[in-house]
């Protein structure tokens, strides 16, 4: 199983290989637990630091 590519700038999924929310081209497949957040003024979404909907990752290793 391949695992999806997280952005380890944002933390959000991406497809291609440059993340279109923070341009960030530094993605890594090494992540834990996922959110979609679809109100960005919720608490889930302030405890992330996630400021617009979308998919997100909520543990990231930059390695």
């Amino acid at each position: 199983m391949v695992r999806e590519k997280v952005c380890t700038g944002c933390k959000r999924f991406i497809e291609g290989n440059i993340c279109p929310a923070c341009k960030n081209t530094k993605l890594t497949r090494n992540w834990q637990g996922s959110a979609v957040i679809i109100d960005p003024e919720s608490e889930i979404a302030e405890s992330l630091g996630v400021k617009a909907p979308g998919r997100y990752a909520i543990s990231v290793s930059k390695s």
